[in-house]
């Protein structure tokens, strides 16, 4: 069953830590149904075995009760780092009703931080606009992920208006600090000037050049940032990150603004492709389980 949450009632409720055990639970459950099936219980503990690799340290056990073969890990594999990184950029508190895409990056980044704990993984959490607001150190230990859930819950209250996105930036600052092996995990619209992705894909190929594994989450409203699906009346839009307004109608761009999207997205796609980061879609409409998943599939990859 998809993982969903009304991200209205997320802010209210104010317990981030809470209702990540939830949904991260209710997941771990379904993957029986799931291509998963027989690893919500082992994933801690062990890995998927890969063809070729010598079967002496098989688990028939688990083989008995999966069908599937998994790999004892010893303690040196099980131990992940892994730096989840949010855009806290102004852009990221649209839709205002909801803060939707920020509340959808809070709520995803503390179920991976609950499943990262359940693994004895280590997690730091960073969050960024045009600079770096907080950057914790990565550490495993339950008092440090309960603070990284007390700091990701700070993240939904009012924000700071007109902060532009310098992830390019960021990024490079993060991957000079990161001196391990590490999967980096990151929350954007990815709303940066065009041209200025050139220099966006330099960072993110620094992070892989130091052979980082990268997790790239697009997150967006799909509905109206994509599909531009608005009511057909006058609207006045205002650029969150400058404060630009425009009045118009939505018809009058709207097949315009569609194909200019469509092909900047889609170079996005293409461009992570060739850099072999894993760049997912998140529409923030469609729950939890599509990050939960990615997660997962990545994790299994990992040695």
């Amino acid at each position: 069953m998809k993982q969903t949450l009304n991200l209205g009632q997320v802010r209210s409720f104010g317990n981030v830590e809470f209702l990540a055990r939830q949904l991260v639970e209710g997941f771990i459950t379904g993957l029986h149904k799931s291509p998963f099936h027989g690893f919500s219980v082992e994933f801690a503990e062990h890995r998927l075995y890969n063809t070729g690799e010598t079967t002496r340290h098989i688990d028939w056990k688990v083989y008995g009760k999966t069908e599937k073969l998994f790999v004892k890990r010893y303690e040196e594999e099980t131990n992940l780092r892994c730096h989840l990184l949010i855009d806290t950029s102004s852009s990221m508190y649209y839709p205002e009703s909801n803060y939707g895409k920020m509340t959808f990056s809070v709520m995803a980044a503390a179920c991976l931080a609950y499943m990262l704990q359940r693994q004895k993984d280590a997690v730091s959490l960073t969050t960024f606009a045009d600079t770096i607001d907080l950057q914790t150190p990565v550490k495993s230990t339950p008092s440090h992920v309960h603070k990284l859930f007390t700091q990701l819950d700070q993240l939904m209250l009012q924000p700071k208006p007109l902060r532009k996105t310098s992830a390019a930036d960021v990024i490079h600052q993060v991957a000079e600090k990161i001196n391990k092996r590490s999967l980096v995990v990151i929350f954007s619209d990815m709303f940066e000037n065009a041209d200025k992705a050139d220099t966006l894909f330099s960072a993110l190929q620094h992070l892989r050049h130091n052979l980082h594994e990268v997790l790239l989450f697009h997150v967006t409203d799909k509905k109206t940032e994509e599909e531009f699906a608005f009511e057909e009346r006058p609207y006045e839009f205002i650029d969150l990150e400058t404060g630009e307004k425009v009045k118009l109608q939505p018809n009058q761009v709207r097949e315009t603004y569609q194909q200019a999207v469509k092909s900047y997205f889609q170079d996005l796609k293409m461009r992570c492709g060739q850099y072999k980061i894993d760049f997912i879609e998140a529409d923030i409409a469609e729950g939890f389980d599509q990050i939960l998943t990615s997660y997962l599939v990545k994790r299994t990859k990992m040695k």
